[in-house]
Parts: structure tokens; sequence; C-alpha cells
């Protein structure tokens, strides 16, 4: 909460950030790898009927998850799934586990759950209720809707990697900004929004990208990585004030963190556990927490989201994959706008994808992968990457076919228009 008087000056607010973002950890050789997913909740028997966030939440509570993820909801009632960090990929184990074991059970409850990125239909009500969210949907208000949409109605998938030795961290750092668009473009799957095409391939990052842009475009700026996090962190707005546990105060856009430093608000000055608030306030593609969150790709039914997993995985922690992402990217590195609205239908992110793709194929043979993990990204090669299409082109044939917007729901067969 804001103090009386300065405390901070922008030296220490950089340091302060800087290591926020980029921890010093002990050396170890375990790459870990945590998974983060979000499905949309909808009726089973009719997706347009809103399901009410206290039967989700009974429902949930009521099971147990052997493999330890963690149960979080978003502002529109999404469900997000969060793994615990495991060497390899072990990660995507128990997330299938405990995927399965909650899935199925709102399912026996008439709710189901959908893997992907954007609502096809009218934005959602909001349905989580407190002072951050009535806060931060304030301050978005003031620029146009795509804040209330990113709030409400999209769902992503993020993987976690650790920054890796000292020595990597900023090559690591460069090196997964320079796939995220590949990523994203390889699993694009949100084509539609009120009923209809948007003429992008995933319009939850075009919708991302229409959010305040001091908190949403990428962090990497040509100088180390702690330099940068410092400066994109500073450079920021400041979305809200909390000024007691109950309430927290939207500003209006125009003050960034170093203005607030320098010149200091009416509601008071920034303290340093301001400034980390004001962390965990930016939606950067890939944000540093004493590890990396790629947050990129849109929501993947099964077993896709597998495949996301270890593609990203693979290209960052093995190095022979990790030399020819680097080589197939170098001139794909800046194409989000691209990527989100042609998906592989872009020729260059085309040819980025398929030797990407190939090198995780490649890597895995020799890696921890099972044996259902290593087939669907053999089977996702072959049915997308190699005929340049994402699961959004699969969406929009239906579409042009009788009108579908929404994929089966996961864990219970279940067709509806």
């Amino acid at each position: 909460m804001p103090s009386p008087s300065p405390v901070l000056h922008a030296a220490q607010a950089g340091r302060i950030a800087a290591d926020h973002g980029f921890v010093a950890r002990p050396p170890s050789s375990d790459r870990l790898v945590g998974i983060e997913v979000e499905w949309l909740t909808v009726c089973l028997q009719d997706p347009e009927v809103p399901v009410a966030l206290e039967h989700i939440r009974a429902i949930a509570e009521s099971v147990t998850l052997p493999c330890g993820s963690r149960i979080t909801y978003e502002p529109g009632g999404q469900v997000e799934l969060s793994t615990v960090a495991s060497p390899g990929l072990g990660a995507v184990e128990s997330l299938a586990v405990d995927a399965a074991i909650l899935g199925r059970a709102l399912a026996d409850a008439g709710i189901g759950l959908v893997a992907i990125g954007l609502e096809p239909r009218t934005r959602r009500a909001r349905v989580v209720q407190s002072p951050r969210y009535d806060a931060m949907e304030s301050y978005f208000d003031a620029s146009g809707n795509a804040g209330r949409t990113m709030m409400r109605s999209t769902a992503a998938i993020q993987v976690n990697l650790d920054l890796g030795p000292s020595q990597a961290v900023d090559a690591r750092w460069r090196h997964t900004h320079a796939l995220g668009p590949v990523l994203a473009a390889a699993f694009a799957n949100s084509p539609f929004a009120d009923g209809r095409p948007t003429g992008w391939r995933s319009t939850r990052l075009a919708v991302w990208h229409a959010i305040d842009p001091t908190r949403t475009l990428p962090a990497v700026n040509g100088v180390d990585c702690r330099q940068a996090w410092a400066r994109y962190a500073l450079d920021a707005e400041v979305m809200l004030v909390r000024c007691s546990p109950t309430e927290h105060v939207a500003l209006p856009p125009g003050l960034t963190f170093a203005d607030w430093i320098e010149h200091g608000h009416a509601l008071g000055w920034p303290t340093p556990d301001d400034l980390e608030y004001h962390l965990g306030t930016l939606f950067p593609p890939v944000r540093p927490r004493g590890w990396l969150e790629l947050r990129m790709v849109d929501s993947l039914p099964s077993p896709w989201w597998r495949v996301a997993t270890a593609v990203t995985a693979m290209l960052v922690n093995d190095p022979e994959a990790s030399a020819r992402a680097s080589v197939a990217t170098a001139d794909t590195a800046g194409l989000w706008d691209d990527a989100a609205r042609e998906g592989l239908a872009h020729p260059a992110l085309a040819a980025a994808a398929r030797d990407c793709f190939a090198a995780v194929s490649d890597a895995l043979s020799g890696s921890d992968a099972d044996i259902e993990t290593v087939d669907a990204v053999g089977e996702f090669t072959e049915r997308y990457v190699a005929r340049g299409r994402t699961l959004a082109d699969d969406l929009l044939d239906a579409w042009r076919r009788d009108g579908t917007l929404y994929p089966p729901c996961e864990y219970r067969p279940f067709e509806y228009a």
C-alpha cells in the first residue's frame, strides 16, 4: 500500500523488478516444466445457459486430484488447472490424470469444459467478484472493450520453464521470445467472436494485442534480460492502487510506474510492495517470475495440449532442438500479429514451424515423454504443421459446413452447435 512520502527511487525499483523476474537459484541439472491450462465452462445441455460459479466450485472442491494440481477460477468462470513443476515432461502426465478426474466430475454434474481460446459467442458476464477484478475492469474500460473480453472470455495454455543456469538465462529469454510467434501460429484455436469468424486464427491473441500495450507487448528490447524487464516494469502504466485489502482504486491511463516514483499521486507514493503487485499486472507473452511463463498459446483440447507442452519444452530445453529452432525462427521472431491473424497460412511461419517440429520429433526419442505424447506430436505434425493448417482452420471448416461454433466438450463426447 502506498506511503505518505517517497520511499523508492528508480534505480532501486529497477533492481527489485529485475530480481523478482530473474531471481538467482541454486544450479540444477533438472529442467523443470509446469503447465497451466484454462477451459471455458458451459452447460452441457445448452452452452448459452450460464453455469453458476458456486456450482462449479462445489464440484471442483469435492474431488481429490492425486497429482496435486491447483484449481483456480478466472473472471468469466473459466476453470484453470496448474501443475506442480516437474523435471522433464513429468507434468504432462500429472495434468492428464488430474484434468480427467476434474473434467469427468464436472461432466457428471452437467458442466462441460471447452478448450478454445475465446468464447465464440457473446462475451461472458463476470462471475468472479473481487476488489482486484473490479479495479482491473475499470482500468481497462477506459481504453475500450478488449480488457473485459480478455478477462471474461479467453482461455489459454501457459508453459512454465525454469531460467536455467545463470550463464544461459539471457539466451533463454531471447530464445523464448523468438519462438513465440511460431508457437502462437501453430496452436491458434480461436477464430470466432460474437457468433462469427473474425478474420484471425487466434482472436484471443488479437484481443491481448488490443489491450494496453505497455503491459501486453513483448518485453524483450535489445538489452539483457534484467535491464529489459526493469525498463518494461517502470515504463508500464499503473493499473490500480491498493489502499486497503478491500479497496483497490483504478487509475486513469497515463501514469507509468516511473512517473509514480518521481511525482507521487494523491493516494501516496509507491512502496516495494506496490511494485511487486504492479509486476503481477503485467501480461507480456513471455513473463519472468523466477521462471519463464510462456503465455502465447490458445487453450487446446486433449491430446493437443500435450503437443504444445512438449514442443515448447523441447525447443527450449533440448540443446540440439533449441539450436535448430534458433535457426528456424531467425526471420519470424517479431511476427506476432501475423501469427495471430494467419496462423500457419503465413509462409514464413509455416516453414519455421515445420523445422521446429522436425527438431522436436528427433529430440523426443531421447526424452522422458510418454508414448501418448510422442504419438500426439507425430499426429499433430502430420495433420496440421505439414499441411500449413491449425485447429482454427478445422473450426472454420465446421462453421462453414453447418454453423458449428464450439468444439466438443472435453471428457465427455458431446456435440452442439
